[in-house]
């Protein structure tokens, strides 16, 4: 049976705003995985250089033709394996360096949006909880975030969009609006307001602009990928799953008790921004397919995840993180950067 894709950032209609959101650990699987790998490839590398410099003692005859194709060829073994081992060096610590690099360039979207008819008591009444990171036309880490500009999916700028209720509502004369909308960044102790720039008509993709791009100054963009996202690579996916919840879920034990019935209220968001406790989350996985511009790979995610950036092994951003299959652990997507880059441009010339 096929299962449905579900969006990251629909909570069902709820006029109080409050519902609670179960949490999940997260497991070190990918860095045992990655260690025990990195450990077949030395034991490789060293039984080769060892037969290597074995073969060489045990040759009196350095002019023996195949004595020396024989030394060739385990000189470009022991070559083959060393570049082995230095992309996987590069492979297990890439999750590492890009939280590092740009953790504070990867905000907290959370909003609160109606639809309904005029004058009357709107029909829906939501939150919308999702992850957005600085870009710009740039694809050097250190380009300049004076621009404000922010990616993000679709359904996170304008969450109604992909709800059937509210398009029903929407298809039968109603309006969607936004309350609020506005971002937290790491380290900075509030939030700041988002204003719509581009959004595409075809893909669950947007951009937006901070209001004040005073409090983002200094702050890295993520670097764009140049080339196309390839299957089997090893990807990063950098947000805020679970939202609230999951920020709260790893604050200390007394935040904890007094933030744990809260996780829905934007009080606890700006407290845990006061407390510098506004920080995303990393999972690793494999990119299992590319079709289109639709990525697919197993790194895990959860509501509030929408909209965070995912990186491949080299650092630079390849997708944006857009929904996953209910029931199947390696059904995460994203959309390839390939289809940001015109709603980019686009807003660059607003």
């Amino acid at each position: 049976m096929i299962l449905p894709i579900m969006s990251q950032t629909h909570p069902p209609p709820d006029p109080s705003l409050a519902s609670p959101i179960p949490t999940e650990p997260v497991s070190d699987l990918w860095a045992q995985m990655m260690q025990l790998v990195l450990a077949a490839v030395l034991l490789a590398g060293t039984f080769a250089a060892y037969h290597y410099y074995t073969l060489q003692a045990a040759q009196p005859s350095p002019a023996d033709p195949a004595n020396d194709l024989r030394n060739n060829d385990l000189q470009n073994q022991v070559h083959d394996l060393s570049a082995q081992v230095a992309q996987l060096r590069q492979e297990q610590s890439m999750p590492a360096v890009v939280l590092n690099r740009y953790r504070n360039s990867i905000g907290y979207i959370y909003g609160v949006y109606h639809v309904g008819y005029a004058n009357r008591r709107p029909e829906i009444r939501a939150r919308v909880s999702g992850t957005g990171f600085l870009i710009s036309n740039g694809s050097a880490s250190n380009g300049s975030a004076s621009s404000g500009l922010v990616a993000t999916n679709r359904h996170v700028a304008e969450p109604w969009y992909g709800d059937p209720d509210a398009e029903r509502l929407l298809d039968h004369g109603a309006t969607a609006m936004l309350e609020s909308l506005v971002i937290f960044f790491p380290n900075s102790p509030t939030p700041v307001t988002l204003v719509p720039a581009s959004a595409s008509k075809t893909s669950d993709l947007a951009v937006l602009r901070v209001e004040d791009s005073s409090t983002i100054r200094g702050l890295p963009t993520l670097p764009l990928s140049k080339s196309p996202a390839a299957p089997g690579q090893l990807v990063t996916v950098i947000g805020y799953p679970m939202g609230i919840a999951g920020m709260v879920a790893k604050s200390p034990e007394g935040i904890y008790q007094r933030l744990a019935y809260r996780h829905n209220d934007i009080s606890a968001a700006s407290e845990l921004a006061a407390l510098s406790l506004i920080r995303p989350s990393t999972t690793c996985g494999h990119l299992g397919d590319v079709v289109g511009e639709k990525l697919i790979y197993d790194a895990p995610t959860a509501h509030g995840g929408s909209g965070g950036p995912v990186f491949n092994s080299q650092g630079e951003v390849i997708g944006v993180n857009s929904a996953f299959m209910d029931g199947f652990s390696g059904g995460t997507l994203g959309i390839s950067v390939e289809a940001l880059r015109p709603l980019l441009q686009a807003a660059q010339q607003r």
